[in-house]
């Protein structure tokens, strides 16, 4: 029954992929102009494939919430544009320094350095004027969208995510404690991941509590997830992840694994996950695809 349930979801989600792809297609830049080569380097970037995750998360918690229409469509394609850029910019020399994600070479590998720069600088500046249509598709929404906006910009930030991207390269190359690598995973990985479910919720039309329960609720999510992705680097294979494998043993980083150890962090996974599924519970709304999926994200192999 569990497998049959494993394929069906599989099979929807592929579907979700599909459509969520579609949007993005829509919405990035065509290419065109002396400056193409830059829109040639978004695309390139935007569309190598990958979980969706993000904007997939923001659409179905914007149906639970009861959420209709085609509004939050340019806040799911900025959000992957936003979540693109950070991956562009993670790769290049001065930071990971990886030629491979996704099974195929990197940004900068393709286009040079300085347009994977430019690249990266360019998606996170498009997102938002990609999310600002939201208001001529709906100006009777714009208190809400204007709340999204803010959400989307803080989140992304310096006190989201990029927030902790500064505080892992700084630390990066020596020990660091407990508190300050779940400081740094709840603001690299989980910032995003709490606004997408937020965005959903406040475009669907959700009260103040409730979009601080998803917080919440996003917040176990982005920790089991990076606590996993820890674990992968030390199970996976290269050919099974499309990435190098032990990046974060080449980094000298501190992850989960090397502060617990593989069986505590799988217990993390699981504390974690089990949480955030029992406070899902606790809400009204209702969306069985957006459970297994937390479920399937966070228990992933890839």
């Amino acid at each position: 029954m569990r497998m049959e349930r494993r394929m069906n979801f599989k099979d929807e989600m592929e579907k979700k992929v599909t459509e969520i792809e579609a949007v993005l297609k829509a919405y990035l830049p065509k290419p065109e102009g002396y400056q193409q080569i830059i829109m040639d380097a978004m695309e390139y970037s935007v569309m190598a494939g990958g979980k969706r995750l993000r904007p997939m998360l923001m659409k179905e918690t914007y149906l639970m919430f009861g959420g209709t229409g085609k509004v939050i469509e340019p806040f799911m394609a900025a959000m992957e544009m936003i979540h693109t850029y950070s991956l562009v910019h993670d790769d290049l020399p001065a930071m990971d320094n990886d030629e491979y994600r996704r099974g195929r070479k990197t940004t900068h590998i393709v286009y040079g350095e300085d347009m994977g720069i430019l690249a990266g600088d360019a998606l996170l500046n498009f997102a938002f004027e990609t999310a600002v249509k939201a208001f001529e598709m709906e100006p009777e929404s714009s208190l809400r969208i204007g709340k999204a906006l803010r959400v989307l910009s803080e989140k992304s930030g310096i006190y989201g995510m990029i927030g902790g991207q500064v505080v892992d390269v700084k630390e990066t190359g020596h020990p660091v404690s407990g508190e300050m690598l779940e400081f740094i995973y709840e603001l690299k990985t989980g910032a995003l991941i709490e606004a997408s479910v937020m965005v959903g919720a406040i475009l669907a039309g959700a009260d103040d509590a409730q979009v601080s329960e998803m917080e919440q609720i996003a917040s176990r999510v982005g920790l089991a997830f990076q606590i996993q992705d820890d674990i992968l680097d030390v199970t996976s294979s290269a050919e099974v992840l499309g990435k190098p494998i032990h990046s974060d043993e080449k980094n000298a980083k501190t992850t989960y694994v090397t502060w617990k150890g593989l069986e505590g962090a799988k217990h993390e996974v699981e504390e974690h996950s089990k949480e955030a599924i029992d406070r899902l519970h606790g809400l009204s709304g209702s969306n069985p695809y957006l459970e297994t999926l937390l479920e399937e994200l966070i228990h992933r192999e890839k």
